[in-house]
């Protein structure tokens, strides 16, 4: 463990660098989508989110080995896996499950707000995320 809290800070960079691809990546792919372009789903863009996804998470794992603060022990963390898996799935029925255009659309902005609100219980440390800022 000391080998990974001495490059604490390139992982953590690590992970939020995999943070902002994955999230333009999704945004672009569902913007194609929605506008109903087969890029969207083309399979270069599917693998590439699948090997950003999984850095993304392995970055995840290792930064919660390093702080000690793990999910359903930390309100936080359990507050960011929550919304992870609601964010796989409105992203799920954006890209591929919703069949009409208007679920699609929902769907898709309703992923573009969980990611925003992961991002703000990373950012602040609360379950709250960006809320806890407005109550300031």
């Amino acid at each position: 463990m000391p080998f990974l809290s001495a490059h604490y800070a390139d992982i953590r960079l690590f992970h939020i660098s995999c943070v902002a691809l994955s999230g333009a990546l999704f945004l672009s792919r569902g913007s194609l989508r929605i506008a109903e372009m087969p890029l969207a789903n083309h399979r270069a863009l599917r693998v590439t989110s699948y090997v950003i996804d999984s850095a993304l998470l392995t970055g995840g794992i290792l930064l919660t080995m390093i702080l000690h603060q793990y999910p359903f022990t930390d309100a936080w963390l359990t507050a960011k896996v929550l919304l992870l898996v609601i964010y796989i799935v409105f992203g799920l029925c954006a890209l591929k499950g919703a069949h009409r255009r208007r679920m699609r659309i929902m769907a898709y902005l309703a992923a573009l707000a969980t990611y925003a609100f992961i991002v703000g219980v990373a950012f602040t440390h609360r379950p709250a995320g960006w809320i806890t800022l407005m109550n300031r």
